[in-house]
């Protein structure tokens, strides 16, 4: 496992990137590194403490800007507020990374209609409303732009048991490669990472508690057999957030070790058949 910094020092210097749900998780873990290399950062939630906490560790670590502003991304008014804010504070900003999240693990008929509301309103309406906000800051000010969604491999296939995540996270995919494809003339790309399992304390917690775990371990759909590493996750959102990746448009990039090809297989499973049982198969085939 390669848990190194991937791109040359001063790689995003100057740029500056909103990060959704950046307090915490995969969102920070993304941002640190991003900082890292020299982009001054916008972190928004609805958890302002969360943020400035972050936001003060950030800065200290890297030495460069991080501004904490809170910000319900259901809420399109406070949207374009929190954009004045990244505006007036740094005068521009270059790219946008739709990090916020939310779901519920349950048998979709013990959820309510506002279960529902709540988990789309955040990933599919929350996504929509920051990159129309930051699309027509864009193109009113006719300057190029970059959207990072973090989107989920479910978003393909679907999944029984997070049927509100996957609707959402779908509508996600296809807002990804619909921007790609028109607003690419107007200098904006959009494009997308599908990650597969990188542990964080709240989330995975919440996923798969012990008691679940007696009955599921994640760990078996593994075909390399680990989880990722943050760091590995932080490499390739910061590419795509580079101008390295200028020529990427309307991509998804999944980074899951292979789990959801592994598990979308009809004949995988045999991979648990011994070799002597092969051996007896293969006599019976009279090979």
């Amino acid at each position: 496992m390669y848990k190194e910094p991937m791109l040359k020092e001063g790689a995003l210097k100057d740029k500056v990137i909103i990060i959704t749900g950046g307090g915490t998780g995969l969102g920070k873990s993304m941002g640190t590194y991003c900082s890292q290399l020299g982009a001054k950062l916008v972190l928004t939630s609805r958890k302002l403490e969360v943020l400035q906490k972050t936001a003060a560790e950030m800065e200290q670590e890297t030495g460069n800007k991080v501004m904490a502003v809170a910000c319900d991304v259901r809420k399109y008014e406070e949207v374009e507020a929190m954009l004045k804010k990244s505006t007036d504070e740094f005068g521009k900003v270059d790219a946008l990374l739709n990090n916020a999240a939310g779901n519920f693990v349950m048998p979709t008929e013990r959820l309510s209609h506002k279960a529902f509301d709540v988990v789309v309103d955040i990933v599919l309406k929350g996504t929509y409303n920051c990159s129309l906000a930051l699309g027509k800051y864009w193109i009113e000010n006719k300057l190029p732009g970059n959207i990072l969604n973090i989107v989920t491999t479910y978003a393909f296939t679907g999944s029984g048991y997070v049927a509100p995540s996957a609707a959402a996270k779908g509508g996600v995919l296809a807002l990804t490669r619909s921007l790609a494809a028109e607003w690419a003339r107007k200098q904006i790309r959009c494009n997308a990472i599908a990650p597969g399992p990188f542990p964080t304390e709240g989330a995975w917690s919440r996923l798969f508690p012990p008691v679940v775990q007696q009955y599921v371990d994640p760990m078996k759909r593994l075909p390399l057999g680990r989880y990722g590493d943050h760091q590995e996750l932080a490499n390739l959102a910061a590419y795509m957030l580079s101008e390295y990746s200028a020529y990427m448009n309307g991509e998804v990039v999944v980074l899951d070790g292979g789990e959801w090809l592994h598990g979308a297989g009809q004949f995988t499973g045999l991979e648990n058949i011994p070799d002597e049982l092969w051996d007896m198969w293969e006599k019976m085939r009279g090979r």
